[in-house]
């Protein structure tokens, strides 16, 4: 089952790292450094859908992050709502489903209002996913899979001696996603930071010491390139071993 990553991949998931410390170096506020993650995130969507990047997955609020300052996090969902109702047309026009895992329904109603427009109105596109992650928690979504399927198993839906490895990747929040074959962390961290936990098993890593609201275009482009040079082996040997 090897394989050299020849083509582009197919699904990019970004763990957004590094806004406070790009403030911090400025002198700037905290927020000011998500305002300016905010124009990234616009500038890697229009360069994945350039380099063909049929889903793009980024991890947009932690389960974790509402240990934040209460002012921080008012500033983040404030930065979203406005993100959301900027952005709607662009993606509309580009041909760019929304998509969203987490627990995003426990946010606050305006904002799940919000986010549940532009599902709406996103729905039909077919040129290309965009995966957001609010409230979101790997943990927490494997839990989440494990009480789906033992409620299937309570009901006699399912055995438990039947469960396979399709069944909980079909009860994971990314349940109809291809697989994720590039991880991308920028500020240099070598972490995963609970994000994607089942889903990146065999997903190639590449890491930036580049702060997220420095990212883009070029970036991202180094980064498929270094993944068409990794060979994939999906814990077997390669041919030329």
């Amino acid at each position: 089952m090897s394989a050299h990553a020849k083509n582009s991949p197919a699904h990019v998931a970004i763990i957004m790292d590094g806004n406070g410390r790009w403030a911090k170096r400025r002198g700037l506020p905290r927020l000011a450094g998500h305002k300016a993650g905010a124009d990234a995130v616009k500038r890697t969507v229009e360069a994945a859908r350039e380099l063909k990047i049929s889903h793009l997955t980024l991890y947009a609020f932690s389960i974790e992050n509402w240990r934040r300052p209460t002012d921080e996090i008012e500033g983040l969902m404030r930065l979203l709502k406005e993100a959301v109702a900027n952005e709607l047309d662009e993606l509309r026009k580009q041909g760019i489903k929304l998509n969203l895992i987490g627990r995003w329904r426990e946010l606050a109603p305006d904002i799940v209002d919000a986010l549940e427009n532009a599902l709406e109105v996103t729905a039909g596109n077919n040129a290309g996913t965009l995966t957001l992650a609010l409230n979101y928690s790997g943990r927490t979504e494997i839990t989440d899979a494990v009480r789906k399927i033992a409620g299937e198993a309570v009901t006699g839906k399912i055995k438990p001696s039947d469960i396979s490895e399709d069944d909980v990747a079909g009860a994971l929040y990314t349940a109809g996603l291809p697989p994720v074959d590039l991880l991308i962390r920028t500020s240099g961290e070598m972490r995963i930071s609970n994000f994607l936990l089942w889903q990146v098993a065999y997903t190639e890593i590449w890491v930036t010491p580049v702060f997220w609201p420095d990212f883009g275009e070029k970036e991202l482009l180094m980064a498929v390139e270094e993944f068409k040079k990794r060979r994939r082996r999906y814990g077997g040997l390669d041919k030329e071993v």
